[in-house]
């Protein structure tokens, strides 16, 4: 049997990785960011002074790049080239960089690839921008995480980076590999005003509506 997915699409700081960790940590599922995989790439690419908009060049990045991924400990661990990218993919040079890479669709079909393998190690909260679209078609699980522009814009600037939200929204949703949409029967969800709190178990109650049952949960 398929192990569970539950899928959470959504814009630039929609609040989805955060309402992802939480509903993972409810469920004792593995939490997947996907969006880190192709900051992993972007990374790589401007370490080697690579045009991460270059088709040419990045489809050659793919094809050699030792790309791994483990899950522990309830997280999925990734190495590229031996190295962990994790500190290096939160910068504001990889925030301009990461929706040129993610056009790329050599990138998109290789990433596509590993991260279904996940399935066969954890039941998985995966959560991205073609979740619900591409990756897992399959599941019932699937939500759609957005907020307002301004909001969003904010809580960039919390963070502290400047990141251009709506110019990624655009490149996001105007890219012919796995454009950045709501799949047909992802639930939407507005994360404007409620906190990750509260949105996570809102979702939580939803899953259990649609067969990921409270027993099953509870076992967890």
């Amino acid at each position: 049997m398929l192990n569970p997915v539950v899928a959470i699409d959504g814009p630039a700081a929609s609040g989805k990785s955060t309402v992802a960790r939480k509903l993972a940590a409810l469920l004792n599922f593995t939490y997947v960011d996907t969006g880190a995989m192709y900051r992993a790439f972007a990374w790589l690419a401007l370490e080697q002074n690579l045009d991460p908009a270059d088709r040419v060049s990045v489809s050659g990045l793919v094809e050699r790049a030792k790309f791994d991924l483990t899950v522990s400990g309830g997280a999925v661990r990734m190495a590229l080239d031996g190295t962990d990218p994790a500190p290096f993919i939160r910068s504001e040079r990889i925030n301009a960089a990461v929706s040129k890479i993610a056009a790329i669709p050599e990138l998109r079909e290789r990433l596509v690839i590993e991260q279904r393998k996940l399935r066969n190690l954890a039941p998985l909260v995966m959560e991205g921008r073609d979740i619900g679209t591409v990756v897992f078609t399959d599941t019932v699980f699937k939500f759609f995480l957005d907020a307002d522009p301004a909001v969003r814009a904010s809580r960039r600037r919390q963070q502290g980076q400047t990141d251009a939200v709506a110019a990624r929204d655009q490149a996001d949703a105007a890219r012919a590999a796995a454009p950045l949409t709501m799949a047909a029967d992802a639930i939407p969800v507005d994360a404007t005003y409620d906190d990750a709190d509260q949105i996570a178990a809102k979702i939580l109650q939803i899953c259990r509506d649609r067969g990921l049952s409270a027993a099953k949960v509870e076992a967890l």
